[in-house]
């Protein structure tokens, strides 16, 4: 999926695309079963998150559809950090144990899935990584 992301992001040799993560830590007991992504290119997911959220709200008050839609393709096709939680999202096969919200999460959760109902306690526990297990 890293790869795909890499490809779909234009990733070269001469151009790469960095991703920081760390195997999970917190309730994470299975090695190996999960990770946190908190970075893409540097930039940390919340710096991402953050981005968006201000570019939809530019979206929102715009004059017209056509800026609207503009404003929104344009993030779309530079967020890294929404592209990659959109990669994960599309082409993951997350695990979902018994009473646990499917184990794909972080800042982009509540509004793109795939498990829309997070708690508050988990968005906020997820609002600076992206949190995967398999």
């Amino acid at each position: 999926m890293l790869e795909r992301f890499a490809i779909e992001a234009g990733a070269s040799e001469q151009r790469p695309v960095r991703i920081f993560f760390k195997p999970g830590i917190f309730g994470h007991h299975q090695v190996g079963r999960a990770a946190d992504i908190y970075t893409v290119n540097g930039a940390g997911v919340d710096a991402w998150k953050q981005r968006w959220d201000e570019a939809m709200q530019r979206a929102a008050r715009a004059a017209t559809p056509l800026d609207r839609r503009l404003i929104t393709e344009t993030e779309e096709k530079e967020n890294l950090g929404w592209r990659l939680y959109k990669v994960l999202q599309r082409y993951g096969r997350w695990a979902q144990p018994y009473g646990y919200p499917i184990q794909l999460f972080g800042p982009w959760t509540r509004s793109e899935g795939p498990w829309k109902p997070i708690s508050d306690f988990l968005l906020r526990a997820h609002r600076d990584h992206i949190h995967l297990a398999k």
